[in-house]
């Protein structure tokens, strides 16, 4: 083993504990700023430690081999000069309502590299050459799936295609028997001797396919109301895929950070999952697509009331208790900074003023809490919805601010929904229900939300911010 080894290997050991240290610190709000930075760091001491291994001859295994130099830098640098400006020039004009879009892309790069990774393997001799070969065969196919199926969330996120799902005659039995060639395929593969160029890589070639189709149709049957979940799982597709990488290329480091982000990605889906209601096995086999129910027409639930900002400013003047739950809406209007002013204004009078998120609320985990976090609400009064269904029956008033499925009594009250099934906030049960609404239009399940029209909820028509901010000027 050469001293340059063991210094990229210490290295890689650093990287992965910071790595470990930015996910527990973003686990809570008050460390999420300083999980950020350790990852960062950590990103930074793997990619320095990565070219210099790569330029100075140093391999994974420990071997000394035949750097590639200032030759080998002419290529990386300018390469990752123009990622790196890209992705800071996305990151600082992407809005927070576009962000769980840019997230679904960058998915979808990891995934293009995975195949392109596996795909360059492939010509390349192994000491385990059947071992190899199944690395290389799992590796593009995760990668292909990931490609592809972040390719069709970022579609449905950004309104480029219909959040519907899509509902292929025996798409169950497609999804599994793509899954059963695929395996059957691996073994085919494997016993196909490494002579027989051509034919090992038709299948390559067809497995890759196979996977980009199977990527596209498993989130395509996902309905946009569950999309968030869809997020969480090709986080966690990504991260499988990052890991398969790296057993490609011998690297530890991309073994551990792909494992990290798979397993991390694979168990908040399994949370979001229980927080829905939803199979996490069907989520995972893009089945939870709405097989039938009813629509936004099917149910006449009659006429809504409307209220004006000077008679919601009247109605929390009155109020002791005020529980706000927000939505995508709240992001699209960027309403959190007034949403925030009306919070402090009420609180300096003496109203108890709190949130409730939903686990799915907006387009990806934490879309809320990240809003309300950059308003500076306090974190102490943002809590869960398990926290706060209890207290609707004791709260006077409650500002649906943005939000639309995820306070949809039908969930609970209509079995044929496609929505039914899922945990909602309770909002209903409050003596005054005040929603914030652009329309009448319905959330982005697709159905019609019977609270609208309940005896005690009033519409609020109009854009977010400047409603609030209407009734700021009221109080």
């Amino acid at each position: 083993m050469t001293p340059s080894y063991a210094l990229v290997q210490g290295a890689y050991i650093v990287a992965g504990l910071l790595f470990i240290l930015a996910l527990s610190g973003l686990s809570r709000h008050e460390t999420a700023r300083l999980g950020n930075r350790f990852g960062v760091i950590g990103m930074a001491i793997a990619l320095v430690a990565t070219i210099w291994a790569a330029t100075a001859g140093v391999s994974f295994e420990g071997l000394s081999t035949e750097g590639t130099g200032l030759r080998g830098l002419a290529f990386i640098v300018p390469a990752m000069a123009i990622g790196a400006a890209i992705g800071i020039w996305r990151a600082r004009s992407v809005e927070m309502t576009g962000m769980p879009e840019l997230i679904a892309m960058l998915h979808s790069f990891v995934g293009a590299a995975a195949v392109l990774v596996g795909w360059n393997s492939s010509y390349e001799n192994s000491p385990y050459p059947k071992v190899h070969a199944v690395e290389v065969f799992v590796g593009v196919f995760i990668g292909a799936v990931t490609l592809t199926g972040s390719i069709v969330a970022y579609l449905k996120l950004a309104a480029k295609m219909k959040s519907a799902p899509l509902m292929l005659p025996g798409r169950n039995v497609l999804n599994l028997g793509a899954i059963g060639v695929f395996v059957v395929m691996t073994v085919a593969y494997v016993a196909t001797p490494e002579s027989s160029t051509f034919l090992r890589q038709l299948m390559l070639g067809i497995v890759t396919v196979l996977a980009l189709a199977l990527g596209w149709h498993l989130v395509a049957s996902i309905g946009g109301g569950d999309m968030p979940v869809v997020v969480s799982m090709l986080n966690s597709y990504s991260g499988w895929a990052a890991a398969a990488a790296g057993f490609l290329l011998s690297n530890d480091l991309l073994i551990i950070t792909g494992a990290l982000v798979g397993s991390s990605g694979a168990y908040l889906s399994y949370i979001m999952c229980k927080a829905m209601n939803r199979s996490f096995i069907s989520v995972i086999a893009g089945g939870f697509g709405v097989e039938g129910g009813t629509t936004a027409g099917d149910i006449e639930y009659g006429e809504h009331r409307e209220i004006q900002a000077a008679g919601a400013a009247a109605l929390l003047k009155s109020a002791r208790s005020v529980l706000i739950t927000p939505g995508y809406g709240m992001a699209t209007a960027q309403a959190q900074y007034a949403v925030a002013d009306l919070t402090r204004r009420l609180r300096e009078k003496g109203v108890d003023v709190r949130f409730g998120i939903h686990p799915v609320a907006g387009r990806l985990p934490g879309h809320m809490n990240v809003l309300l976090a950059e308003a500076k609400v306090p974190y102490d009064i943002v809590l869960e919805m398990d926290e706060v269904n209890d207290d609707f029956p004791d709260t006077d008033v409650v500002l649906v601010i943005g939000a639309n499925d995820t306070v949809n009594p039908a969930a609970i009250d209509e079995p044929g929904s496609p929505i039914a099934g899922m945990p909602v906030l309770h909002v209903w049960e409050a003596k005054d229900v005040i929603v914030f609404k652009r329309s009448m239009a319905t959330g982005y399940a697709g159905v019609q939300n019977p609270l609208f029209f309940k005896d005690n909820t009033q519409m609020l028509f109009g854009d977010a911010r400047s409603r609030v901010e209407d009734i700021l000027a009221a109080l």
